[in-house]
């Protein structure tokens, strides 16, 4: 596989339950099959009732596009699955800075950033942190705590299979990371074009010494 092509296939290590999980069982496969990964699956009581499916290019990317494309397809197979028995509005959204952490790339890519986590299991008495990223590992994300409680310690090893939920923190420093990101992505892809073009001026000059 490619590295596109593993991004797209990496499996999410937060999950929903319920009727969100099946929802996300649903749409998963759709948006994949489509180029996109799922982030999160969010039915809230808003407007009477909103289904917020959350996704993503496997290079974290989402533009107004790509959430119409999703939706135009996905709309179809969730009225003919049917998993939520009401009226509801979807709504197809990009990640966003202070995204949601599920997979194990997105807490690689936010070591040195602020994120908060509620866990499944109370670890020290405690189900909510705050802190800095520093490392993740197949079993845990290490964080730096913000503010440390009475007798307890500044680092902490958060178990990743107890995360019920993980999201960064807008701050200045996750702004600027996004700007320059985003900066180089347009850069690349430029690059991009412009190899482009030059293959196809290639190719045509091939072929016209070919005829000639």
């Amino acid at each position: 596989m490619t590295d596109t092509e593993d991004a797209l296939h990496e499996e999410r290590i937060v999950t929903e339950t319920g009727l969100e999980a099946r929802v996300a069982h649903i749409a998963a496969p759709v948006l994949q099959g489509l180029g996109y990964r799922l982030v999160r699956v969010k039915l809230s009581s808003r407007d009477g009732a909103t289904l917020q499916i959350m996704a993503e290019r496997p290079d974290g990317t989402m533009a107004v596009e790509d959430c119409e494309e999703v939706s135009r397809n996905l709309s179809p197979v969730l009225d003919l699955e049917d998993p939520i028995d009401r009226a509801y509005n979807l709504e197809v959204s990009s990640p966003g800075m202070d995204r949601p952490l599920v997979r194990r790339s997105d807490f690689e890519r936010a070591v040195g950033h602020v994120a908060k986590f509620e866990l499944e299991r109370a670890l020290a008495g405690r189900k909510r942190f705050r802190g800095t990223i520093n490392g993740v590992t197949d079993t845990h994300v290490t964080v730096t705590q913000d503010e440390v409680p009475e007798g307890g310690e500044a680092v902490v090893e958060l178990p990743l299979a107890d995360l019920g939920e993980a999201r960064l923190v807008l701050t200045d420093a996750l702004i600027k990371a996004e700007l320059r990101a985003e900066k180089q992505r347009k850069k690349d892809l430029k690059a991009e074009r412009q190899r482009e073009r030059a293959e196809a001026r290639q190719t045509r000059q091939t072929r016209g010494a070919g005829a000639a």
